[in-house]
């Protein structure tokens, strides 16, 4: 098996999910902090500044499902029956979601489409949030098979990274409020993300603890020499990228706190990484070891390079199209 099909696809999917956590983590996030709103003017408000881009977020999660089940079959059928129950209530939380979403713009009554959005907001994000401390803290296997139970997903470590994904998707809700939309909605959405953004340092030093104590293969990638030597810079850069996140927030500019939230996450997600390749399936399966067959891979790579650019090109139009801010009263439609 040529050795590199399998890491470029791990950079391909490795790329969608990244892009999924960062589009569709903010109208997640805008969901979390919906209740927040004063009135039905407000909450009209904030879904006017996700309408034109949410449905279209959620590409990037097809393609990393897709690629997963095409490029890594032995991973995509051992991770699915290990997080069954939460990757069913994710999908059905975002299914339900979207339904509040369009039936809340023709309903008289919109307190329980609100309550849906809300809901399906914070199961979408809690459900990721465990099944990425289901992978990261290991899943059992024998002879290339899953050997585990239908709840070893469900440990304290994967709850807390459930409440960190909320915590982080809330702030980069903030963060795009504050971009996008004018008057008290973004002055509202300044004031939690200055709250937000401790609680998300918060956990994501509880996770950075946790991890290397709790699993020795973590421990001895980022403590070992010469290992610790590169990789010191990343809580450095991350530390110094909070700082300009607050300092951003608190200067009351706009765009800026939203490009630094990325940052972070993107630095996060960095330090995963970092604490689990080669691995697809940690602790025993790499990406090596679950590839699909070259000519499989070849295939679907031929019809990804022409795909992506299409992907890429559309978001872009779309995010250039609808640019600027929302304001206050303006209709919804």
């Amino acid at each position: 098996m040529e050795w590199y099909l399998p890491v470029i696809w791990a950079g391909l999917i490795g790329t969608a999910v990244a892009m999924y956590v960062i589009l569709d983590g903010f109208d997640l996030g805008l969901g979390i902090l919906f209740p927040f709103a004063r009135n039905e003017t407000q909450r009209d408000q904030m879904m006017r500044s996700i309408a034109p881009f949410w449905d279209g977020n959620e590409t990037w999660l097809v393609l990393g499902g897709g690629g997963l089940w095409v490029a890594f079959p032995v991973a995509y059928a051992v991770i699915m029956p290990a997080m069954y129950l939460p990757v069913i209530v994710m999908l059905l939380a975002l299914v339900f979601r979207g339904v509040a979403f369009e039936f809340r713009i023709v309903s008289k009554s919109k307190v329980w489409w609100n309550f849906a959005f809300t809901l399906g907001s914070l199961l979408a994000a809690f459900s990721q949030g465990v099944i990425l401390g289901g992978l990261i803290q290991g899943i059992r296997v024998e002879n290339g098979q899953f050997a585990g139970g239908h709840f070893d997903w469900a440990t304290p470590f994967s709850i807390l990274c459930g409440l960190a994904l909320v915590a982080g998707y809330a702030l980069l809700g903030a963060t795009w409020l504050i971009m996008k939309t004018e008057g008290e909605v973004a002055e509202r959405g300044r004031r939690q993300a200055k709250v937000l953004l401790f609680v998300v340092l918060g956990f994501m030093a509880l996770v950075s603890i946790y991890t290397p104590y709790a699993f020795e293969r973590i421990a001895d990638r980022w403590f070992s020499l010469p290992n610790f030597y590169y990789l010191w810079p990343v809580p450095l850069v991350t530390a110094l990228v909070a700082f300009l996140l607050w300092r951003w927030i608190d200067r009351k500019h706009d765009a800026l706190p939203f490009f630094a939230c990325i940052a972070l996450f993107l630095l996060g997600y960095l330090g995963l990484v970092i604490s689990s390749y080669p691995y697809l399936v940690p602790p025993s399966l790499t990406v090596w070891d679950t590839a699909a067959a070259p000519a499989s891979q070849i295939f679907m790579l031929i019809g990804t390079v022409f795909l992506l650019p299409i992907i890429l090109g559309y978001i872009i139009f779309i995010y250039w199209i609808f640019r600027g801010k929302v304001k206050e009263g303006e209709a919804y439609h």
